[in-house]
């Protein structure tokens, strides 16, 4: 069996996230301390006990959603299951990207966890609140959705940010933009254009400010090669260089995520099996959407990963 790990991306956090695998695994417990540690704040117990509104705070949700998928990640280590002898490749949806590099080796957690608090943060101020919005457009393919974007852009910046299945892509850029772009979805057969309740224009060239200091980050910290390739957001393709994966990331915080060409892809590269790791079930649900042939499940609590050990 040829096998992909994915981790999810931002909106898949939950208050409790975390806490019976903390409860269960040492390994699991000693990730969320290192996370906190190298964040000094207590981001476990913003997990753990919210307020859900601090942990929906962009620089909270990206480390921790990250934090979560790597206590899955240590805990099968633990077990004597390495990433290497599981997987052939590892992806994961915006955020989750560092997720999945941070589990193939590329960079430490601790690194991974600053890099998150800093994307977080410089994301969050890239665009003054209100100014942004991202939409998710129902029932229309991608290149209706470009089409429609163009259209709107006398009224500012509106682009595909996330393409994540058939029929459900998200744009993004400024308000008045977006707001336009639904309306005019609906009047072109769209099933249904909605607001997201995101705190910022995610994916789209207002992040360029973001871009820049994410490219100041990752200079400063040590990025190795994946053990395994990761596919990229951003080239919906296999990449296993550091110097490309560092260009990349820089690139994916304004560039469109191409979820459904990368999880399209799978099936090319041999893959029949992929195992979503981390909060929630996002990603399988969308991988049903994409391509039904390949077999998914989800690894997010401690009987999970005893029935996934047991299965190996």
């Amino acid at each position: 069996m040829s096998r992909a790990i994915i981790f999810p991306g931002q909106g898949s956090q939950y208050v409790g996230m975390g806490k019976s695998l903390a409860d269960a695994h040492a390994p699991a417990k000693l990730v969320f301390e290192e996370v906190n540690d190298a964040l000094g704040q207590d981001l476990s117990a913003i997990m753990w006990d919210g307020p859900e509104d601090e942990l929906k705070l962009t620089e909270n949700t990206q480390p921790a959603l990250m934090a979560h998928s790597l206590a899955i990640v240590r805990t099968l280590e633990a077990g004597g299951v390495n990433i290497g002898d599981i997987a052939s490749y590892v992806a994961g949806h915006s955020l989750g990207e560092y997720s999945a590099l941070c589990a193939a080796g590329s960079f430490s957690l601790a690194d991974t966890a600053r890099l998150l608090k800093i994307r977080g943060k410089a994301m969050q101020a890239a665009v003054p609140v209100g100014e942004g919005a991202m939409a998710a457009i129902i029932g229309m393919e991608l290149d209706a959705v470009e089409e429609l974007a163009k259209d709107v852009s006398d009224l500012g910046t509106c682009v595909s940010a996330n393409d994540n299945a058939p029929g459900q892509v998200v744009v993004s850029g400024h308000k008045a933009a977006v707001e336009k772009a639904i309306e005019l979805a609906k009047e072109r057969g769209a099933r249904m254009g909605v607001l997201l309740p995101v705190s910022a224009p995610f994916h789209c060239p207002l992040m360029q400010p973001a871009a820049d200091a994410m490219a100041e980050a990752l200079a400063s910290v040590t990025i190795s090669d994946p053990i395994v390739p990761v596919i990229s957001n951003v080239k919906a393709a296999p990449v296993s260089d550091a110097a490309e994966i560092e260009a990349l990331l820089v690139a994916q915080v304004t560039g469109a995520v191409r979820w459904r060409e990368s999880a399209a892809s799978l099936p090319s590269l041999g893959v029949d099996q992929v195992v979503e790791m981390g909060a929630g079930k996002v990603l399988c649900g969308l991988l049903k959407r994409i391509d039904r042939s390949i077999s998914s499940l989800n690894i997010q609590e401690p009987d999970h990963i005893d029935a996934f050990l047991a299965s190996l």
